[in-house]
């Protein structure tokens, strides 16, 4: 409106501003009419709105500020330094990475606020602030403003929230595939009949209504996320896909049911099912992907027990593990999992680490030593005082090491988003000048030109060009062994340079088998292991589960000595196995005796006069591993070991296997840098592991790949699974996935040449639908055609 225009007009008997001439004239025609009582009964609604609207704040607010409190904070806050305090969130409404730019930068310009990162991954915050300057409450409040909602992260309340998300993606999913499959039947009709132009007008009608009627509930339901999202993004200024995503949607659907009442015009009903039915399909895929990660972690955190036995002046209490403070006396029974991380105050044991180390042996435990949350009692009973729960246990670090490590984005990521930007930006300007243009050239068919162009940029061939070519090579693989689970995973593998592996369980079998006898007396090989195994069939030790295979026998009055060996009585004389110096020690000799050589577990057998045998136990390698890495070489790729075995063996596998580099006895935190470092000088890693104790490298490697043999978590969280064991696999793997970049590449080129012929012939109205239909069938086709050349299993080169 030109500058200092006013329109008055009274309405119940006062003078109301209008913002135009043209709702002067209505709100005119509503006062002559006599239905100006119309007016009283908006301006009383709107009242009754606004009052629920500041109903419903006030109490959101009130429950917003339950969360400063310090029992409430106790589950999911932890203390940094100072004032500051670190809260773990999840986050509902997070669609794509325009929203965590979003919630991260306008997080970090609040007072107070300390640092926010978000998970895209796992659609998981985490906020650190300054507890003196601002409170929880208030962030999450302002979370609430920008269009989310935030909720403590606890595992139990977040498996129920993803359930729901998950209802509800289905049901869209669903409603959008059944509509889709009926108007593109109907929409291939149509076709014809403009071909051949023989169809009946009212038939025409018909199906025109039809498809209607069917569009209606995916183009209003199934894309209503959509439709949120660019919603939220249009109110805080920013630009996503899903806001020219929705603009093609609804500007489709809207054209055509106005083609459809007026009887004139084109109907795009085919496109706007099939468009949302197919990114409906990409986020659901990306849903249930993020959801497996997020019970990933749930479950890690569920390794500790529900209950404790804790000792109140000697008498014992059994509470929720929740409850347990520092200080606290904690009894732990054998075969019980150690409730949090402490000291052990009173008794002896073993303790199972694998779940934190992967190595298969118990480790001694004994007065003064540290315990972990989640490693399990083996032997004897124990008592720990309590040093570190809730968030600031072991466990809780590798989550947080966990949730780091996913939510670092790789290069190509970052590059992806700042395209995506830009590319909705250009379209929309590209729709915008064809608009303009079309209004002074030809004003009746503008909307309509407009609107192709908006369909066209949103082809089916480039969308199809690289999911079509990684589905089918995820397939082939599949058939022979290996299951990927995330969709970058053979990018990855076509650039790797490093392949990093871990040792036990990985590189090896994952368990003790005796190696090797070495007599002391002259006795044949088959009765000392009858007799070391006669002592060791009355242990559950891994050690014992070795001499298994060669049991004839049971030994009488045996003894364990917790950490050092068995001794018992055969046939009426006394024998011990165990530690060098434990077992010495029976027949009277003070001196040590000296292993035959380093590399293994070596124990000694002898009876009450002299030694009498000397096993070495070791892990088996398997038996593909030399012919796996060998045939990596010669593909170009770096072997690494990284192992938290301190012992000869593991040098001994690095040289049998022709490794490149060995790192041994490092924990799960040094495995994590050892990758950072690989990855700031260049290289590209896959790592392979089995563990729980690999699952922050897992989740820190650019691509990762447990074992079949792997524990839940650590399959949970790596990007492919080795079905077949067989690490030969990872050679297919690479070398199809260097194919499929090829691959990948000529479909990209196929697509983006018929992109820049449709575009300027659709903006230049050169282009009929039924057109349009037809050429990006046929484009589709050959982006098809030609990743099914991905089906066959690549041939090694030699």
């Amino acid at each position: 409106m030109p500058p200092g225009s006013q329109f008055f007009t009274r309405v119940d008997n006062e003078e109301r501003q209008m913002c135009c001439p043209g709702c002067l004239a209505v709100a005119q025609t509503i006062v002559d009419g006599g239905l100006d009582n119309f007016y009283r009964h908006r301006d009383k609604q709107n009242v009754k709105n606004e009052r629920v609207r500041k109903e419903n704040e006030e109490q959101r607010a009130l429950e917003l500020r339950l969360f400063d409190d310090e029992e409430v904070q106790q589950s999911f806050v932890r203390k940094t330094e100072a004032s500051n305090r670190e809260a773990l969130l999840v986050i509902e409404g997070i669609t794509c990475a325009a929203c965590v730019w979003l919630l991260e930068h306008h997080l970090k310009k609040q007072p107070g606020v300390v640092d926010a990162s978000v998970n895209l991954t796992t659609h998981r915050a985490r906020l650190t602030w300054d507890d003196s300057q601002t409170k929880l409450s208030a962030q999450l409040a302002e979370i609430d403003r920008i269009g989310y909602q935030a909720h403590p992260y606890q595992p139990n309340s977040e498996e129920t929230l993803l359930a729901k998300e998950r209802k509800r993606a289905i049901r869209r999913l669903g409603v959008a595939g059944v509509g889709t499959m009926q108007v593109m039947m109907l929409a291939a009709a149509l076709y014809a009949g403009d071909i051949s132009a023989s169809m009946d007008s009212s038939i025409v009608g018909f199906i025109r209504w039809a498809s209607f009627v069917l569009a209606t509930p995916v183009a209003l339901y199934s894309a209503r996320p959509f439709y949120d999202a660019a919603l939220r993004d249009l109110r805080t200024r920013q630009l996503s896909m899903d806001v020219p995503v929705s603009l093609a949607i609804l500007a489709a659907y809207f054209a055509s049911a106005w083609a459809t009442l007026s009887g004139s015009g084109e109907v795009y009903f085919d496109s706007v099912t099939m468009f949302t039915f197919f990114l409906l399909v990409g986020r659901f895929m990306e849903m249930q992907a993020r959801h497996r990660t997020g019970r990933a972690g749930n479950a890690l955190l569920n390794l500790l027990p529900n209950s404790a036995i804790r000792l109140v002046d000697g008498a014992e209490q059994l509470i929720p593990a929740s409850q347990l403070r520092q200080g606290d006396r904690v009894l732990v029974k054998p075969g019980h999992t150690i409730p949090a991380d402490g000291i052990v105050r009173k008794g002896r044991t073993s303790v199972d680490e694998s779940a934190l180390t992967g190595e298969y042996l118990p480790l001694s435990r004994s007065v003064d030593d540290t315990v972990v949350g989640g490693t399990q009692n083996v032997e004897h009973a124990i008592e720990i005082e309590v040093t570190e729960t809730g968030g600031d246990s072991r466990l809780s670090t590798i989550v947080r090491m966990l949730d780091r490590a996913q939510a670092e984005k790789p290069a190509v990521a970052r590059i992806a988003d700042r395209v995506s930007r830009y590319f909705v930006g250009a379209t929309l300007v590209t729709a915008a000048i064809v608009a303009s243009s079309w209004a002074f050239i030809d004003p009746q068919n503008a909307f309509w030109i407009t609107l192709s162009v908006l369909v066209v940029t949103c082809p089916c061939a480039l969308s199809l060009a690289t999911p079509t070519a990684l589905t089918t090579a995820t397939g082939t693989l599949r058939t022979h062994g290996l299951l990927i689970s995330r969709g970058h995973v053979l990018e990855s593998f076509a650039t790797a340079t490093h392949v990093v592996f871990d040792k036990t369980g990985t590189l090896t079998e994952g368990n003790l088998q005796i190696q090797e006898t070495v007599p002391l007396i002259n006795e044949s090989k088959r009765t000392l292991l009858a007799l070391g195994a006669a002592l060791e069939s009355a242990s559950e030790h891994p050690i014992a589960r070795a001499f298994t295979p060669y049991t004839s026998q049971r030994a009488d009055s045996v003894t364990n000595h917790l950490g050092q060996g068995l001794e018992g009585i055969i046939d009426g004389r006394t024998y011990r196995i165990g530690k060098p110096d434990f077992a010495i020690a029976i027949t009277g000799e003070t001196k040590e005796p000296t292993p035959p050589n380093m590399n293994g577990l070596w124990l000694l057998l002898c009876s009450e006069h002299s030694p009498l045998c000397w096993f070495r136990l070791d892990d088996q390698i398997r038996p593909e591993a030399a012919t796996a890495i060998n045939a990596l070489s010669a593909l170009g790729l770096h072997s690494v070991m990284l192992t938290g075995d301190n012992s000869g063996s593991a040098e001994t596998v690095a040289q049998s296997l022709g490794i490149d580099q060995l790192y041994k006895g490092v924990s799960p935190e040094q495995k994590l840098e050892i990758l950072n470092r690989l990855a700031s000088e260049g290289a590209e890693v896959i790592m392979v592991g089995d563990g729980i104790n690999d699952i922050p490298a897992l989740a820190g490697a650019r691509v990762s790949v447990a074992m079949a043999g792997a524990t839940d978590l650590a399959k949970t969280n790596a990007d492919a699974v080795l079905i077949a064991n067989d690490l030969t696999r990872l050679v297919d793997a690479v070398r199809l996935a260097r194919k499929t970049r090829i691959i990948i590449r000529e479909n990209l080129a196929w697509a983006a040449l018929y992109n820049l012929l449709a575009l300027p012939l659709a903006a230049t109205g050169f282009i009929a639908p039924y057109m349009a239909a037809i050429g990006m069938s046929a484009s589709s086709l050959v982006v098809v055609g030609n990743a099914l050349r991905l089906s066959r299993r690549p041939k090694s080169r030699s």
